[in-house]
């Protein structure tokens, strides 16, 4: 059962639902390889897929991380995005800019959280 705001752990096929004022959108879970990521092995790619859907709209995530260094990463993402209603798909043109500003912050979240331990969600409530 899914309730609003429950989380299941990151495991393949997990799923968050997130309440906004303005909609419901529901992520899911549809990859994380390797399935354990306390020991990943050197020279492995880490695989974490993702699918976010909302009214009017979906959108899947596609990440890669690889040793690129010492104590560091390369970070390789790719966002897809579906529109199914009118009112979207002819938003869609203007809202281009708009989405890869949305998966920049996104990203520089996530980079605040992984190399600081930083919990960006108490910092913007």
């Amino acid at each position: 059962m899914l309730v609003a705001g429950s989380v299941i752990p990151a495991l393949p096929l997990a799923c968050t639902s997130m309440k906004y004022t303005v909609s419901i959108q529901i992520e899911t879970i549809t990859r994380r390889d390797p399935a354990d990521l306390r020991e990943i092995p050197r020279d492995s790619v880490v695989h974490f897929d993702r699918e976010i859907v909302t009214k009017g709209m979906w959108s899947a995530a596609r990440e890669r991380l690889t040793e690129a260094g010492p104590r560091t990463t390369l970070w390789e993402s790719e966002t897809e995005y579906r529109f199914s209603s009118l009112p979207m798909r002819l938003m869609a043109p203007f809202m281009r800019g708009a989405l890869r500003e949305q998966s920049h912050v996104h990203m520089q979240d996530f980079k605040a959280f992984a190399e600081h331990a930083t919990d960006v969600r108490e910092a913007k409530s």
